[in-house]
């Protein structure tokens, strides 16, 4: 869920989440064997003794896999539902290092706690400043850390359609969507501090863009 909203256009976001939590936690993975490849390239960077933090987490099924792997997993979203979802889904799981967390990434930056790797998955599109969050993310990174994004880049694949998309938003039939290329969300990167590391844009999906940055040590 986007950190960073505020007033009336926070609110009809976390609604839109909360509306649609069970439906979203219903529908498959549209893309299985891409999926799988980030699963894989992800947990590459982690190991035992990684302190991780994922933001816009909503059912929580990414976390629950990648939590074994490290010593500690944080996820959170804005939507109350969606963590409720993640919380039954963990009901029974025997992980006590995963928590889920109503908050969003704003809500995070002022812990004192620093991560070692934070994941932000099908988010940075959703957000009205992509740039700040990241900013914020490298903020929160330690020296040697990764910020694992996975994102739509719909400037490149399908500018057509924003006018639409602000359509759909008015008549609360989706959420807000920016309309980001895949160098302008380079650019966010780099100007924030980041070296990247890893670039994939998926040949069965190519409207995302799939990176790995890493903060210098």
């Amino acid at each position: 869920m986007p950190p960073g909203w505020k007033g009336e256009s926070m609110s009809s976001s976390v609604n839109f989440w909360n509306r649609s939590a069970a439906r979203y936690a219903r529908r498959p993975i549209s893309d299985q064997n891409a999926y799988l490849r980030k699963i894989a390239l992800t947990q590459k960077y982690f190991h035992p003794e990684m302190d991780v933090l994922e933001f816009g987490c909503g059912t929580g099924s990414t976390a629950l896999i990648h939590a074994p792997k490290v010593r500690s997993y944080l996820a959170t979203d804005a939507s109350s539902r969606m963590i409720d979802i993640a919380r039954e889904r963990m009901a029974g799981n025997t992980l006590n290092n995963l928590r889920f967390v109503v908050a969003t990434l704003e809500d995070m930056q002022h812990r004192q706690q620093a991560f070692d790797a934070i994941l932000g998955l099908n988010i940075l599109h959703l957000l009205r400043d992509p740039e700040r969050a990241i900013n914020q993310v490298f903020s929160m990174l330690k020296p040697g850390g990764v910020f694992v994004s996975n994102t739509a880049c719909l400037q490149d694949t399908r500018p057509h359609l924003k006018p639409v998309a602000c359509l759909a938003r008015l008549l609360r039939f989706a959420p807000y969507v920016k309309f980001v290329s895949r160098r302008q969300l380079e650019m966010h990167l780099e100007n924030a501090g980041f070296q990247i590391d890893y670039r994939w844009v998926p040949e069965t999906s190519k409207d995302v863009y799939f990176l790995i940055a890493k903060k210098p040590e």
